[in-house]
């Protein structure tokens, strides 16, 4: 009901919420109930564009406007002219463009790389983290006037164990976008979705989605719990981890610990390491090298 009231408003919304929690579908589900729904919605993943690169990928850029620029780019506030616009891990991107992403929300003009002819921009902005905001701004990661501008209206996104009976909903609404694609009626049965209410879920929504997927391709007409796949033993695995955990040990302590040792199960690939501590490889390079500093 929330998410409807904001949907018809062209209030730029910040998404806050755990990694997988389905930040992507909220943005998306805003976009589908606003009187932007005819137009496009256009994601981009703040934590995957190269620095040199996010003017570009922003604003778009002229041919010659720099090195390899062979022709004319359209940037995303071009593609998603009319519509929305969804930035997520904002936290990741470069603060000196968080100072030009700040101008075009305030004035709607950009300028493409390259030219200096202004564009105006009609666009919804719906950022997301999985950062809590007052930290990133703490830690340098994120402009408090840009969390502002971007957080008109807030919505927090609870992980997939706290969402009750929505876990069922989800599983149904996966389960039925992938009958209407295949032209098929799979059901779930009673037991798969006492297994699906049960579950862990640590990877959240997009863990749901892919067992869902999953289950789809291995299944005939009901979908069994033997055919999501899922590593029952997570819930126990959970609750040994926590009952490890030493108490009156501080947090970054902890932090540096887990980061340190997977990257240590991975032979130093921080690539690999980033992905399973479900940041980004930015993120995990600027933690090394503030160890690093601590430790001389």
């Amino acid at each position: 009901r929330t998410l409807r009231k904001v949907a018809v408003t062209d209030a730029n919304v910040l998404v806050i919420g755990e990694s997988g929690s389905g930040k992507e579908l909220v943005a998306n589900t805003l976009h589908l109930a606003s009187y932007r729904a005819e137009q496009r919605f256009v994601a981009i993943n703040c934590g995957a564009l190269s620095p040199e690169l996010v003017d570009s990928e922003l604003f778009g850029h002229r041919k010659g406007a720099f090195t390899g620029a062979l022709r004319d780019h359209q940037g995303v506030f071009t593609q998603a002219q009319g519509g929305t616009l969804f930035l997520d891990e904002i936290t990741e991107m470069p603060t000196e463009q968080q100072v030009k992403l700040l101008r075009v929300l305030e004035s709607g003009e950009f300028r493409p790389v390259g030219t200096d002819k202004t564009h105006q921009a009609d666009v919804r902005v719906i950022a997301a983290t999985n950062r809590e905001p007052q930290q990133a701004i703490a830690e340098g990661l994120l402009r408090e006037d840009l969390y502002f501008r971007l957080a008109q209206f807030p919505v927090h996104v609870p992980p997939l164990r706290d969402r009750g009976s929505d876990i069922i909903g989800l599983a149904q609404h996966f389960l039925a976008y992938r009958n209407a694609q295949e032209q098929q009626e799979k059901l779930l049965t009673e037991e798969t979705m006492q297994l699906i209410a049960s579950h862990n879920w640590p990877g959240n929504v997009r863990e749901l989605k892919h067992a869902i997927e999953r289950a789809y391709i291995l299944s005939d007409k009901q979908i069994l719990p033997e055919h999501l796949l899922l590593n029952t033993e997570d819930t126990e695995a959970d609750a040994q981890c926590l009952a490890e955990v030493p108490c009156g040990v501080p947090l970054d302590d902890l932090e540096k610990a887990a980061i340190l040792n997977t990257l240590e199960q991975n032979a130093g690939n921080k690539t690999d390491t980033a992905q399973q501590l479900g940041i980004s490889v930015k993120t995990l390079y600027n933690k090394l090298e503030k160890y690093q500093q601590t430790d001389q």
